[in-house]
């Protein structure tokens, strides 16, 4: 079976097509492609802006996608689209996309929740067997483990996503949106070496960013007045934009790594697969690998091929509903901005 997958609840615009093997087996990747709408330094992306990239980029990248995975209207078996969660006004554009091929073509339709095809194509790609999964993402921050057919979410954000908070952070210091905001705080925080105390909110399961972010802003207020840096009142030492890079990182990443490790002890379970667009983060994922270490388990993740919002996830999630012979009506082929991940039914799995 092959399925094509469209995913567009951001600012990146996925389109993917994966075979599934009559025999079972590995998926096969047949094509994985993606186009970014990219904002000026220190702006987000506004949803009507994004919806327009994306209905501007659709067509071509299946032309592509097609071209690339030598596939031909026939060989599909069905559609799949993101349903939600994530921006309304992209959403629709992606929703529309499908629905129109889906006339076009006369194939069916699957609506999928965004999170769910994140964490399946991360079990694919890693054979991760039944991790806690740490999702996030610009949009999400959740810890999921599965049990009776849903992935049930023990511990999420209050407030912001922590990749929200990051990037609202990249839009503070006016850096660069080119390749990601969060991708370039990444690289400016190899660089500081000095930890600033930012406050560390954790309740119980879930966390709270909007905090660290409003406290963290003031700090780089100061650093308006005087590029070179200020110094930090408890230890004397001078603060620079990559220390305060270095120092959201580092506390933000302790607070994640401290709900999963709670939630791996819960459930009995050794393993933590990372998810979602923040999952590309090598100082998270070596953070997440030492407390795993100390508990004698592992650790898995996926590159930015898999782990950034794509088509290929879609498809593959979509796929693997649309073998236990689900699809989505034409007249319910809706999106919603608000759809958690433990609202599917897992059928797919024991």
């Amino acid at each position: 079976m092959i399925a094509l997958g469209l995913e567009g609840s951001a600012n990146k615009l996925g389109v993917g097509f994966i075979l599934h093997p009559s025999g079972g087996g590995p998926a096969q990747i047949l094509a994985n492609i993606r186009h970014t709408f990219v904002s000026p330094p220190g702006e987000g992306f506004l949803p009507k802006d994004t919806a327009k990239h994306h209905r501007a980029w659709l067509v071509r990248l299946v032309k592509q996608a097609m071209k690339e995975g030598c596939v031909s209207i026939n060989n599909v078996d069905c559609i799949c689209y993101t349903k939600g969660p994530g921006m309304g006004a992209p959403l629709q554009s992606v929703a529309v996309a499908a629905r129109t091929l889906c006339l076009l073509w006369g194939k069916k339709l699957v609506g999928v929740n965004h999170c769910i095809g994140h964490i399946e194509m991360g079990r694919e790609i890693t054979l991760a067997q039944n991790p806690v999964v740490l999702y996030v993402s610009g949009g999400n921050t959740q810890v999921i483990a599965y049990a009776s057919q849903r992935y049930r979410i023990f511990g999420e954000a209050l407030d912001i996503a922590v990749g929200n908070c990051i990037d609202r952070f990249a839009r503070t210091l006016n850096i660069s949106n080119d390749p990601a905001p969060g991708h370039n705080i990444e690289q400016m925080a190899k660089k500081g070496s000095h930890l600033v105390e930012l406050p560390y909110t954790v309740k119980g399961m879930d966390c709270s960013f909007s905090g660290i972010l409003a406290s963290i802003d003031i700090l780089a207020e100061k650093l308006d007045r005087d590029p070179e840096g200020w110094m930090d009142e408890l230890t004397g030492e001078l603060v620079t934009r990559e220390d305060l890079c270095f120092s959201l990182q580092e506390t933000v990443y302790a607070m994640l790594v401290e709900i999963t490790e709670r939630a791996m002890a819960h459930v009995g379970s050794s393993q933590v697969l990372i998810v979602g667009g923040v999952g590309c983060n090598e100082r998270l994922q070596e953070m997440m690998g030492m407390m795993a270490k100390d508990r004698g388990g592992s650790v898995f993740a996926t590159d930015e091929r898999f782990c950034i919002d794509n088509g290929i996830m879609i498809a593959h999630a979509g796929l693997l509903a649309y073998r236990t012979d689900f699809t989505t009506p034409l007249n319910e082929s809706t999106c919603t901005q608000r759809f958690r991940t433990d609202e599917v039914f897992i059928k797919w799995r024991d």
